[in-house]
């Protein structure tokens, strides 16, 4: 169960963040009241969420998921891949303290939240552009001094691994179809994404509830029977930007 979410306002200058993404201009306003909305989901779901002013030196600050890694035992500040983006873990270190012990990815590793999936006690961590092998292996090992277990999964495709796949609890998994024969995901039950839907791969379990990207029928026909509470969110603004609702919070 969750108890707590730390989220951090989007700034006025979040269109200069980093995306590759060709959907148009972001909106200002339309991403606040999106924001919003994901605060008050979150705070519905029973979270008690720590709400950060922006930070303007750092327009992608408000993805603060990438930030950090934060199991039940302790809180992996990381070292963002994107060099705009290293500075914004410092932000958030002093916070997370109050909460956990903390162990940090240093030089040459670069981590990025985004890569890292929770199963359980297992965690996936996704090499990617932004997530390197030695960013990876520090992770790992500083989660077997936790009891926990890792492994490292090739990503081909989308910015990070939880763009492809998120874990929905009660052994699912939510991929899309270029991820579902990954091995490591055998022993998971995989709800496996129309191609034309795969954005909604980046659905996000809450304690009795997924939250879902609005406007994706099919996939909210596969979750229909998981017997949980769905919420589905406009996130328009987020997708522009990269982003997805895992993104844009740190949960624990």
């Amino acid at each position: 169960m969750f108890t707590h979410a730390i989220a951090r306002q989007p700034g006025a200058n979040f269109d200069l963040g980093l995306t590759t993404a060709d959907l148009g201009p972001p909106s200002y306003s339309l991403i606040l009241n999106q924001h919003r909305a994901y605060i008050q989901a979150l705070a519905e779901l029973g979270l008690e969420v720590i709400l950060l002013e922006d930070e303007p030196d750092y327009p992608d600050a408000y993805f603060v998921e990438d930030t950090a890694i934060v199991t039940p035992h302790v809180a992996v500040i990381t070292r963002p891949g994107a060099p705009s983006r290293r500075g914004e873990e410092q932000k958030i270190e002093p916070l997370l303290r109050q909460f956990r012990p903390v162990v940090k990815i240093e030089a040459p590793g670069t981590l990025d939240g985004g890569d890292v999936m929770m199963a359980g006690n297992h965690f996936f961590i996704g090499s990617s552009l932004r997530t390197n092998l030695e960013g990876a292996a520090q992770l790992a090992e500083a989660l077997k001094h936790y009891g926990h277990t890792a492994e490292v999964v090739p990503v081909d495709a989308g910015l990070h691994l939880k763009s492809s796949v998120n874990y929905l609890g009660d052994n699912r998994v939510l991929v899309t179809d270029a991820l579902a024969d990954y091995p490591g995901f055998a022993a998971y039950q995989r709800i496996i994404l129309h191609p034309d839907e795969e954005y909604a791969a980046n659905t996000l379990r809450v304690n009795d509830a997924l939250l879902t990207p609005k406007g994706y029928p099919r996939t909210l026909e596969q979750l229909s029977h998981l017997g949980l509470r769905l919420i589905e969110l406009d996130v328009s603004e987020v997708h522009k930007m990269d982003g997805g609702l895992t993104c844009m919070s740190l949960r624990f």
